[in-house]
């Protein structure tokens, strides 16, 4: 029956570098059903490929079916989906300049982050953490009155 409980999976995809490879792999999720909660797609240096950290939920039937349709893919190279991979998620949230500067600091060192940009109206601050912590930091920002949080999706490497 643990066949059909949702998990939260991250798959590492590694693609040829080139036009409508993004296109191809969303069109294969969304053709099937398959909802994306998170997409990060950056070049590998020195090479002519591309990494993708591809953040859905779903069964392990579910899981083993979207590894098999993306291993069919013509510019896949690997798809790494194992369970010991490191997670990191960056998130940018600004707070108005009356919050309490110090505290929106500490805050933000406390999740492996820091103040990046202040202006006469705005702080901003950057945390990078694992996606679970990136959600408490979220919650715990929510007393400084956030004007605006912006996730910027996970990246994961295999251990």
């Amino acid at each position: 029956m643990q066949n059909n409980v949702n998990e939260r999976r991250v798959i590492s995809v590694i693609v040829k570098n080139e036009s409508s490879v993004l296109a191809r792999v969303t069109a294969l999720f969304a053709g099937r059903g398959y909802n994306i909660e998170s997409l990060t797609v950056a070049p590998i240096p020195n090479s002519d490929m591309s990494h993708m950290s591809i953040e859905t939920n779903g069964s392990a039937k579910v899981m083993e079916q979207i590894t098999k349709q993306l291993h069919k893919l013509i510019p896949v190279y690997k798809v790494i989906e194992h369970e010991e991979m490191i997670e990191k998620e960056m998130v940018l949230a600004k707070f108005p300049i009356a919050e309490n500067l110090s505290d929106i600091s500490v805050l933000s060192a406390a999740y492996n982050g820091g103040v990046v940009n202040v202006g006469k109206e705005m702080i901003i601050v950057m945390v990078a953490d694992e996606p679970k912590r990136i959600k408490h930091f979220i919650d715990a920002a929510q007393r400084y009155n956030p004007v605006e949080i912006i996730r910027g999706g996970v990246v994961a490497i295999e251990r």
